[in-house]
């Protein structure tokens, strides 16, 4: 890592040794120090706009990197937008003039963010756990995956794509022959200094069809789907408890 402000795809360059699924097996992401503080968990009321939510992240991030704040878990919604990262390409951003579109330090192409959609904004010292951008990745893939599974839904890491998904056996197969599969979480992360900011974002009950303003995360063969378009009666409320459990597996103690 020779990057003090570096943006990261979770999709890293090369080759992997190692799955990001057997990464995450290995051991959790947990704090070094035994009696390391809590996380704090904030839930923001309403829509948060998007200038607002970077311009937090941004003081936030150099608070805790001079040891003045603690870490931080900053769960959002955000008013219909598009969030372009640091691979975007022009030509997957296909209705520009619908939503706004704001371009973003963190890793990864186009995605949208509007109601219904939870955002959670991780902003970890990496110092303080483990300096491995891979492991990390991988573990908020398992914190979405440990999520998704207590409404009995199957998330799935996929090593050449983003993100995390859901097999879709009662739709038509794609023309190679293998199974549809939507997207239903999303990850963009940034590291500045080892203390990470940006995050996941997971598909509650969005307008689905908002997402076709942009090819999601530069994958035009999948669609995306969310918890109640695969008919689950799921609120928002109910997927902040379920984070908050799965957070404390993967990540360690949280304040309430």
């Amino acid at each position: 890592m020779t990057d003090n402000s570096a943006p990261l795809s979770p999709a890293l360059n090369g080759k992997m040794q190692i799955s990001r699924e057997d990464t995450a097996r290995q051991s959790r992401f947990l704090p070094m120090a035994a009696d390391a503080p809590p996380v704090e968990w904030l839930i923001a009321d309403g829509l948060t706009d998007y200038d607002e939510a970077l311009r937090f992240m941004e003081e936030r991030v150099q608070s805790i990197r001079e040891g003045t704040a603690s870490e931080l878990v900053w769960l959002v919604e955000h008013p219909p937008l598009y969030t372009a990262g640091t691979s975007a390409r022009a030509q997957d951003l296909l209705t520009p003039d619908r939503f706004p579109v704001f371009e973003t330090g963190r890793g990864g192409e186009y995605t949208y963010h509007g109601p219904g959609q939870r955002v959670a904004y991780v902003m970890l010292d990496l110092k303080r756990r483990r300096e491995d951008v891979r492991a990390f990745v991988a573990a908020l893939e398992e914190w979405i995956i440990e999520t998704l599974a207590q409404f009995n839904v199957k998330g799935e890491r996929r090593e050449d794509r983003v993100g995390v998904w859901v097999v879709r056996p009662e739709k038509p197969r794609l023309a190679n022959g293998e199974p549809c599969e939507d997207k239903i979480a999303a990850i963009g992360i940034r590291l500045r200094r080892w203390v990470s900011f940006h995050g996941i974002s997971i598909n509650v009950e969005p307008q689905l069809e908002h997402f076709s303003g942009i090819v999601p995360c530069g994958i035009a063969e999948h669609g995306v789907t969310s918890l109640v378009d695969l008919g689950l009666p799921v609120t928002m409320d109910d997927v902040d408890l379920a984070l908050g459990r799965a957070f404390e597996t993967v990540f360690g103690a949280r304040a309430a």
